[in-house]
């Protein structure tokens, strides 16, 4: 197939399942997708085990072959996705919960990835599976940073406490950078041998300095340049088209400059959706370039959604990783729990933070698309089909349970707190 046929097919598919989810499940929009997806595809996988000449389960799985899930999601959607979230994050309220932000954000994806991999190391031992403690600290990297898409998006859906709900996006906008580098570091680690040398940690140190502030300086400049070029303009196509611009501009020389696109995208989105929005545009703009955003990052995490829930078709699931997976869901909410309260306990020594902070921030911790596309990156190798698995399991976990629990856990906090 073409990838305009491609296309066309998984829009098609995100139209009706949300006509259907609206109509009849009444669920989140992007749950609603990857529920709908995940049992379509078992659906398939069934009726092939019982009618095993039924042709529409390998058909699909050959057009998801076709897709190269990191690459479409990583190197094309993602920066769509990161500047349309970022656009509509209120800056003052970020700047306002600034330092937990950058803990979480930093030192807490370090402490998850830390506590995830040892841990999934010595439940692999337990279970007797070969898994080295360098794989699993891979794992502990990309499981580790919470999804921008699945968060802001559960986000829209339930009435969080402002201060909580600038944590958990800000947290989410800001974390990919680091898990990024945790993630090639670790790999590169887990794949050197003989005379091959580690990475240095001042070296690792300093190409955290420079994807990292470096790339937040890049994304200034260039929100910067598309900010004037808005203030001297009133016109909303041209306007529209410039923040278009800039952000795949941003995102695609990140690549080639070997910064970080997430972060360069997301100071850029910030800067745009805020600054911008408030001296750039007059009213008329505001309106028809955020209502722009707002669908592209709906369509785009409809069909996002879907990928993921269609991706068990393609995804070779060994029944002797049961086990790891059943392990690895409790593992990723322990080391989220742990990463979420070392910051926040610190912090909280010289500020307050409102009540029931670590659970709800530990629960509205989702995985999603990021992960699996770093899972599906991996190296072909004995700890891939392990960890793929692990990953699927705990993304699906994030997205579904921890998704549709939400509400009750911010409720059962605030009573906890009343009473």
């Amino acid at each position: 197939m073409s990838v305009f046929e491609i296309a066309a097919l998984l829009v098609t598919l995100s139209a009706l399942f949300g006509w259907i989810n609206l109509r009849f499940l009444r669920l989140p929009h992007t749950i609603g997708l990857l529920a709908m997806a995940l049992s379509a595809s078992l659906l398939l996988l069934l009726l092939q085990k019982i009618v095993p000449g039924l042709e529409v389960a390998p058909a699909l799985r050959g057009v998801l072959e076709e897709i190269d899930f990191y690459s479409a999601l990583m190197e094309g959607m993602l920066s769509l996705l990161l500047f349309a979230g970022a656009l509509h994050v209120d800056l003052d309220l970020l700047k306002d919960q600034k330092w937990p932000i950058a803990a979480m954000a930093s030192i807490g994806v370090v402490i998850s990835t830390a506590v995830i991999g040892v841990a999934l190391w010595l439940a692999a031992g337990a279970l007797g599976l070969d898994l080295s403690l360098p794989w699993a600290l891979v794992f502990g990297a990309l499981i580790s940073p919470t999804d921008p898409v699945a968060v802001l998006g559960l986000l829209k859906t339930i009435d969080v406490p402002e201060t909580i709900k600038a944590k958990i996006a800000g947290e989410s906008l800001f974390n990919d950078g680091v898990a990024l580098v945790a993630f090639s570091v670790l790999v590169t680690i887990a794949m050197v041998s003989g005379d091959q040398h580690y990475p240095s940690v001042i070296g690792t140190a300093e190409f955290l300095l420079y994807e990292g502030a470096g790339s937040a300086v890049f994304g200034l400049a260039t929100g910067w340049i598309a900010y004037r070029a808005m203030l001297a303009v009133d016109d909303h196509i041209v306007e529209i088209l410039i923040s278009v611009a800039v952000c795949l501009a941003t995102y695609t020389l990140c690549h080639r400059l070997h910064l970080s696109g997430p972060i360069a995208v997301v100071v850029t989105g910030l800067l745009i959706g805020n600054h911008g929005a408030e001296h750039a545009m007059s009213e008329k703009v505001e309106e028809y370039l955020f209502a722009f955003w707002e669908v592209v990052d709906e369509m785009l995490n409809s069909v996002l959604f879907l990928l993921i829930g269609l991706e068990v078709l393609v995804i070779a699931f060994a029944p002797e990783n049961a086990w790891i997976v059943l392990a690895a869901i409790p593992i990723v909410l322990a080391g989220r729990f742990v990463s979420v309260s070392i910051p926040i306990s610190l912090l909280s020594l010289r500020r307050a933070f409102s009540a029931g902070a670590i659970p709800i921030l530990t629960w509205g911790g989702l995985r999603g698309g990021v992960s699996v596309a770093l899972a599906l990156s991996l190296p072909d190798g004995p700890a891939k089909p392990m960890l793929l698995t692990a990953t699927y399991a705990v993304v699906i976990f994030s997205v579904i349970v921890q998704g549709l629990t939400m509400k009750r856990v911010i409720g059962w906090t605030q009573r906890r707190a009343k009473a």
